[in-house]
């Protein structure tokens, strides 16, 4: 057993400077191909420039911090990311301004929150006392809670649904089952996206659908579907949704996004685009898989991004350089190299594992003084 789990070490290592490399090929390819589409036209690419950006200073300064201080990296991204979302004035990241209205809430607010209660749940997953993970879990809740005070039931469900994955991951040793459950959620996700957009859905779940997304949302979301299937391969070009989009042009000082990442990806960018945004995502599932880090840091920081890519199916979460940074800065943390990773016991664990499962059990004091009271 040991032998098979140093063998998975190895081969986990190997996909760890793979991903490296992976993910080097697939931002440069983003960046690449938002000039590409933008070339000629009256589009504006810079908005892609600085979502890939933000998400590599982010994903940079979590390995370098998550390397050196963990838990209390992990401790400061949350605070951050709550910080961040709590305020809702006009140009806060995660207000909601007035133009938004008719579309519903912009997600980024919730996003935020869900990427805090992610990066709690990481600490306290990553923390070797048990006061300490009470701490951090209650934080996570108290993430929740304020998703819920601040209106953003989504948000609330999410970051609810991330401290619950949390917690049932501290018993899993096998994450790749858990990632390939996270990969498949999103996948149906965007799926339902694009078949509320065709209204290939059966009339009554559309129509429920219908209600909680808005009207307006619905009608966002055909503009981009037909706009994809106009220019396939080149699509519209970046940030020209607003301009040709009727719904876009017919709403009050509207923001010119379609609120969905995956469509308005299919629309400015065409399908070379969704495809290169997919891979980003499936990027940072393999870099989670390749991680030293415990399994359960892995799988809360996955589920807290799986969130996230929910959300940006259906708002525009994605539209907001905060939120990007505060992805890469927990995937960065959650494939930060630590002194325990990579130690392998005869038990087939990584020592990151085995050091979590080790802090969940009782000590051998706490067992003494429990035998000598009874």
């Amino acid at each position: 057993m040991a032998a098979h789990a140093a063998r998975g070490a190895v081969v986990r290592e190997r996909g760890s400077r793979a991903a490296d490399v992976a993910g080097v090929l697939i931002l440069g390819g983003c960046v690449l191909w938002s000039l590409v589409t933008a070339a000629g036209r009256e589009a504006r690419p810079e908005g892609v420039l600085l979502a890939v950006l933000a998400l590599t200073a982010g994903y940079a300064c979590g390995r370098i911090s998550g390397s050196l201080l963990p838990v209390a990296a992990a401790v400061l991204t949350a605070l951050a990311a709550l910080g961040l979302a709590l305020p809702s004035g006009p140009g806060i990241p995660g207000a909601t301004p007035v133009g938004s209205v008719p579309t519903g809430p912009t997600g980024a607010a919730a996003a935020l929150l869900v990427l805090a209660a992610g990066a709690a749940c990481c600490g306290a997953s990553a923390a070797g006392s048990r006061p300490g993970r009470l701490v951090l879990r209650a934080l996570a809740l108290a993430v929740a809670g304020a998703a819920l005070a601040l209106g953003s039931v989504g948000g609330f469900v999410a970051a609810t649904g991330v401290l619950l994955c949390s917690l049932a991951a501290v018993r899993m040793r096998r994450r790749l089952l858990g990632l390939a459950g996270l990969a498949l959620a999103t996948g149906l996700v965007v799926g339902a996206s694009w078949a509320v957009a065709e209204e290939r859905l059966p009339e009554g779940l559309a129509v429920s659908l219908e209600g909680q997304l808005t009207r307006h949302r619905v009608l966002l979301w055909q503009d981009a579907v037909a706009l994809a299937k106009e220019n396939p391969v080149l699509g519209v070009g970046p940030d020209r949704f607003g301009a040709l989009s009727p719904t876009a042009r017919e709403t009050f000082a509207a923001d010119g996004k379609s609120h969905s990442a995956a469509l308005q990806q299919a629309a400015e960018q065409g399908v070379p685009g969704v495809v290169l945004l997919g891979a980003a995502y499936g990027w940072l599932l393999w870099g989670l898989w390749s991680s030293p880090r415990s399994t359960a840091v892995v799988l809360t920081s996955g589920a807290a991004l799986t969130a996230l890519a929910a959300l940006a199916t259906v708002g525009n979460a994605l539209s907001f350089t905060p939120v990007t940074a505060c992805a890469g800065l927990l995937a960065g943390l959650a494939t930060a190299r630590t002194g325990t990773a990579r130690t392998v016991g005869a038990d087939g664990a990584d020592g990151a594992d085995r050091a979590v499962m080790d802090s969940h059990r009782p000590s051998e004091t706490d067992r003494t003084g429990h035998l000598s009271g009874s």
